[in-house]
């Protein structure tokens, strides 16, 4: 045989070779392929079925957007009208703000004016107050002289009650004395001379054996107590005057009461009334003789 045949009995050989791992390699790796085809067919299958169920979800979810979206919207449209509402109020409360400051302002300045007068006013009161304070006080004092006095003058009244009563017992002794002398004198055949009354210093009277010429003072009331049967006179120790002193007043001629000094000042003189014809009145004589 000649090269040539020998060389394409050759090439061939390797031909077959090669076209027999073909095959091989074919065969060896049809189920493998189609094995995967199959893998892939279910998966894409599966894929298919994740894309309905996603496109079903995001279907739902854009349905829930365009809800959500609307109920959105008419939140927004409702919130807008609020705006506009709380807008209108607050220019309202703004003006009503503005108003109200002007009040406040004009209240202040009334206030500041009214606090300066309660000020005064306080002032005022407080000074009132220590002035009723001591009004108080003084009140306090002259009830407490008051008493005093009343204590004095009930002790005094007392007095003048048990001179009264000492009086009226020695008047009658003298009556019965003066009877007796009578008819004594009148068996004899003689009359007894009047004798001349004088009023001694405590006040009741008895016969006198020297007769005294009386002193002649003279004086106004210048106080009538019709509550407690006194009367002040006008004149006092620094004219004369003494304890157990009888003044008569008068009022022109007529005979009022007798007055019996039981207290002397300086400058006038306290009694009591006796023998109250008439209510003595301020600026009625008074004199020690009638």
């Amino acid at each position: 045989m000649s090269n040539l045949t020998k060389i394409l009995i050759v090439l061939l050989t390797i031909s077959a070779i090669f076209l027999c791992g073909i095959v091989v390699t074919y065969v060896a790796n049809a189920d493998n392929y189609r094995q995967k085809y199959a893998d892939l067919q279910k998966g894409r299958d599966a894929l298919d079925q994740k894309a309905e169920s996603l496109t079903g979800q995001l279907n739902e979810k854009v349905q829930e957007k365009d809800d959500l979206e609307k109920t959105l919207n008419s939140q927004l449209a409702s919130m807008k009208a609020n705006v506009d509402d709380l807008q209108t109020r607050l220019s309202s409360v703004e003006r009503e703000k503005a108003e109200l400051l002007g009040r406040v302002n004009s209240w202040a300045s009334i206030t500041k004016d009214f606090s300066e007068t309660t000020e005064k006013q306080t002032q005022t009161l407080n000074a009132a107050l220590e002035e009723v304070k001591q009004l108080k006080a003084d009140q306090v004092k002259q009830s407490k002289e008051l008493d005093e006095t009343s204590a004095a003058l009930m002790e005094k009244t007392a007095i003048i009650e048990s001179l009264n009563a000492e009086k009226r017992r020695l008047v009658e002794e003298k009556a019965d004395i003066e009877n007796r002398l009578d008819k004594l004198l009148l068996a004899g055949g003689k009359v007894a001379a009047a004798g001349a009354p004088v009023t001694p210093e405590k006040g009741y009277a008895l016969a006198a054996r020297a007769t005294a010429e009386p002193i002649a003072l003279k004086a106004l009331v210048s106080e009538v107590d019709a509550k407690n049967s006194l009367a002040t006179i006008s004149i006092g120790s620094a004219d004369g005057v003494r304890e157990g002193m009888k003044f008569h007043v008068t009022r022109g001629d007529e005979f009022i009461c007798d007055i019996l000094i039981t207290d002397v000042d300086t400058e006038k003189a306290v009694g009591v009334l006796e023998l109250v014809q008439q209510q003595p009145k301020v600026g009625d004589n008074a004199s020690t003789n009638l």
